[in-house]
């Protein structure tokens, strides 16, 4: 009876040990889980920010070219919508005052309409400067604070280049879009006013080469602002996630 107590006793020990073994192995398993989980969720590696953040400015730049390469891009949004150069405003309230504001409007939108077909072959020089980001620079970017770092770097980078591109395009587009003769239609009409001395005059090109490039920078601002703060899912892959969730974190120290 004893020896058969002392098996039994033995054999539940041995149950019971393995029992404990067991757990240990899930317990050290878990652990081992969290741990990796936690390291990915850890502090980005150089590189990882300087791919994270390419990633996400592709990702806007695609965006803002999209949104305002379409029709009404330019025309439709008054935040980057084209109006007449200073010194034609004058000129399009006084037609507006005889009953033909329709002479300037359809010159405003001729105008955004060369914006909205230029505007698309701006791709190629963003993918440039792209290219010559840094680990350095995308470091800097991302924990500056401030939320159009990266369009700050872009108009850097870019502005002279993007000019020098446009003004053909634009160039191409004003006659496509028929501005030359809508600007001598309103000049035209502007000038049989009685008492009118100011004649219109402007480098159509230039400016609405820069009013493009404006305009793009702003919709650039915008969707960067977007990532920063994880507007409407604008963090769509986990590389974002890590990479502005860990500047996110930093910003707040």
């Amino acid at each position: 009876m004893k020896r058969l107590i002392i098996t039994v006793a033995a054999f539940f020990f041995i149950q019971s040990s393995h029992a404990q073994f067991n757990i240990f192995k899930v317990l050290k398993k878990d652990s081992s889980t969290t741990a990796t989980s936690s390291e990915k969720q850890g502090e980005p590696a150089p590189a990882e920010i300087s791919s994270g953040l390419k990633q996400a400015l592709e990702n806007g730049l695609q965006m803002s070219i999209s949104t305002l390469s379409k029709k009404d891009g330019f025309l439709g949004n008054q935040a980057v919508k084209i109006l007449l150069p200073p010194q034609a405003q004058k000129a399009e309230q006084a037609l507006r005052g005889i009953g033909l504001g329709s002479l300037t409007d359809q010159l405003i939108t001729s105008l955004n309409r060369a914006a909205e077909s230029a505007v698309s072959e701006a791709g190629p020089v963003f993918v440039n400067a792209l290219k010559s980001l840094t680990i350095a620079d995308a470091t800097k970017i991302l924990l500056s604070g401030q939320e159009d770092a990266a369009t700050s770097f872009f108009k850097t980078q870019t502005s002279t280049e993007l000019a020098t591109k446009f003004q053909p395009i634009v160039s191409q587009n004003l006659e496509k879009f028929d501005v030359s003769k809508y600007w001598s239609d309103v000049a035209t009409r502007y000038n049989q006013i009685p008492l009118v001395k100011d004649k219109m005059e402007a480098d159509l090109n230039t400016y609405v080469t820069q009013k493009a490039i404006e305009g793009l920078f702003h919709q650039v601002a915008q969707e960067e602002l977007k990532i920063r703060n994880n507007l409407g899912g604008s963090r769509t892959s986990p590389l974002l996630q890590k990479v502005f969730g860990y500047a996110d974190k930093e910003n707040k120290k």
